[in-house]
């Protein structure tokens, strides 16, 4: 018995990493994959029954990781940064949440026939869009900044939001309150909201003394991660003791408050957790899905179908509809997309397993009909709304350019120029810069500029909001370049920053700049700042080439043009690097960026300079 449960696990760990794996490599909604992978290993061959299998284990370890799934979602939510979001994303967030869960109620009462306190359920389940679902679906999708803000910031918020309001909601009909005699507001209510004060305090205070350990160093590196896993946890524990949800709103305040003071440190923190958060995601919704009984897709009736329409292209279009009215932060374009686009994810699917069992044992009669809904809108938007993401934002124009995006950092005469060519060229490009003046010249060519410190919080988020998938850094410091190339590795891939040469003697792999404190060498060690300002001054600059049969054929390397990179149309941007063992081999069609010595005049008069045979290398 021992054994099956390991070859569960074990297998449950393996295929939902291999889920992620796929839906990264063909751009695929990863729930998706992972919520078939589920009704495969469950109710369809009868696997996996973790239930069954973990007895009155499960419950408690799914609750466990719902609990650290919403903590790591609390602190992405920076009270500052929500602040600056706009009018668009309070309405989205404080208005459309309630209207989104009265009028998911009412179409839970009126066409499931569900009862009254569970239709309230349904929909304080169901107005959740986690971040789990939705930032994976952003970062592949570019779409423009303001509408990618408007589901990135109702994701986050809502996610936390959304699971304290079903909290509460089961916390009222597991009581049996009784309106007519009065128990809601002399013992119910009163109950509640010393609970409610209780948990923001159990969050507020562990995070002050967080930051008291962590910046007067009483608190070692290596334990600063299994601390606060192990603080979430014992938080939530002791208030769930106190009352039923209340765990869920402390560790979101705990999350909360540990973003918002701002300790240092807290976002290398922060991808050690995501990084959890997305195994933990994967196993878990496997795990609930595997769990779904036969019995309980046998319930997916004719009026849980037509439910789960009516929240799709009734509810929350016209809930979205109804918060915007009056608003001038969105066009209509945006109010269509947003109305449509709010895929339910882990948080929904892990409430509605809790509150079916807790309120079936409460004695309500379509309690056991909780599931099977919230698992119909769950697979339905999962799969409506993954799927036509781009498409529809295409049709309505609400992506950038749909093609590989390069990020050039520092703004200098030759790095501007090869901005300049790679706009010609069609390729979308980003110059950075936090020198204003620098980048002027830029702007007047046309060239899209921002003005940011990519080090610093507003920066990233920035970059973030216009999606770019490779870095060139350019600036003449080698040690600052490393640092951003290093900072945004993570994000973007360490394959996919670059920076020109600090110079050969740091390259030297044992003596030199750690790999991971610098990006790839752009070109070869000899291809510094200076360098390239040197041939800028003597008359080279950059320019593109569209490939054909002949120039394939026919292309080597000379002394009087520089490779850059290759822009491969539907594929990518191969960059040069003397760091990568694949050579830059061109095919008919794809635009080559060399830096070119111009001829101006006759050659005889025009001065040609001599590279080191080393940039000619490789």
């Amino acid at each position: 018995m021992q054994y099956d449960i390991l070859l569960g696990v074990v297998t449950t760990f393996g295929a939902g990493m291999l889920a992620q794996w796929v839906a990264w490599r063909f751009k695929l909604p990863a729930i998706v994959l992972l919520f078939a992978l589920g009704l495969l290993f469950g109710p369809v061959m009868g696997w996996l029954h973790p239930s069954e299998a973990l007895g009155g284990a499960f419950r408690p370890m799914v609750s466990m990781l719902v609990a650290l799934i919403v903590f790591e979602g609390g602190m992405a939510l920076d009270i500052r940064q929500l602040r600056e979001a706009g009018e668009g994303v309070a309405r989205l967030t404080m208005l459309a949440l309630p209207i989104n869960w009265i009028l998911g109620a009412l179409a839970a009462h009126y066409i499931a026939h569900l009862e009254w306190g569970i239709s309230f359920l349904f929909g304080a389940i169901v107005v959740v869009t986690g971040p789990t679902v939705v930032l994976p679906l952003l970062r592949s999708a570019k779409l423009k900044p303001r509408v990618a803000a408007f589901l990135r910031w109702e994701a986050i918020v809502n996610d936390p939001l959304g699971a304290i309001l079903a909290a509460v909601v089961m916390q009222v009909l597991i009581l049996h309150v009784d309106f007519q005699n009065g128990l809601f507001f002399t013992k119910t209510l009163p109950n509640i909201l010393i609970a409610g004060a209780i948990s923001i305090a159990a969050g507020i205070l562990p995070a002050y003394l967080m930051r008291f350990l962590f910046t007067r160093d009483l608190m070692p590196e290596l334990l600063k991660a299994p601390v606060l896993l192990s603080m979430a946890l014992v938080i939530f524990e002791l208030c769930t003791l106190e009352i039923e949800g209340a765990g869920l709103i402390a560790v979101t305040v705990f999350g909360m408050a540990l973003t918002n003071l701002h300790i240092p440190g807290m976002n290398e923190l922060r991808r050690i957790k995501e990084s959890l958060v997305v195994l933990m995601v994967s196993v878990l919704f496997i795990l609930l899905t595997a769990d779904l009984h036969r019995d309980v897709l046998a319930r997916l009736s004719v009026p849980i179908v037509l439910l789960t329409l009516a929240v799709m292209f009734v509810v929350r279009p016209l809930g979205i509809f109804l918060s915007t009215l009056g608003g001038t932060a969105t066009t209509w374009q945006e109010r269509l997309f947003v109305g449509w686009i709010a895929p339910r994810g882990i948080v929904a699917a892990a409430v509605a397993g809790a509150a079916g069992i807790r309120l079936s044992e409460a004695g309500y009669a379509s309690a056991d009909l909780v599931m099977p809904a919230v698992f119909a809108v769950i697979a339905a938007t999962m799969l409506c709304h993954g799927f036509s993401l781009v498409p529809l934002a295409r049709a309505l124009k609400l992506t950038l350019v749909n093609e590989s995006a390069i990020a050039i950092l520092g703004s200098s005469t030759w790095s501007a120029n090869l901005a300049l060519c790679l706009r010609k060229a069609k390729v979308p490009v980003l110059l950075i810069d936090n020198n204003a003046r620098d980048l002027m010249k830029a702007a007047r060519d046309g060239v899209p500029v921002l003005k940011a410190e990519l080090l610093s919080d507003h920066g990233q988020e920035s970059l973030e909001e216009r999606p770019v998938d490779y870095l060139i850094a350019t600036t003449g410091d080698g040690i600052y370049n490393g640092m951003v190339c290093g900072h945004l590795a993570p994000h973007m891939g360490r394959q996919r920053v670059f920076q020109i040469s600090p110079g050969v003697a740091r390259l030297d792999l044992y003596r030199g700049l750690s790999r991971d404190a610098r990006g790839r060498v752009l070109g070869e060690p000899s291809w510094s700042y200076s360098f390239f300002d040197t041939l800028f001054s003597r008359g080279w600059r950059f320019v593109s080439r569209s490939m054909t049969e002949e120039d394939v054929q026919n292309f080597k390397q000379d002394e009087n043009r520089l490779d850059i990179l290759l822009v491969r149309r539907g594929t990518g941007i191969l960059i040069r690097s003397a760091e990568d063992s694949i050579h830059i081999t061109p095919m008919a069609g794809d635009i080559m960026v060399s830096m070119v010595q111009e001829v101006e005049a006759p050659v005889e008069k025009k001065e040609t300079v001599s590279l080191p045979s080393e940039a000619l290398s490789g």
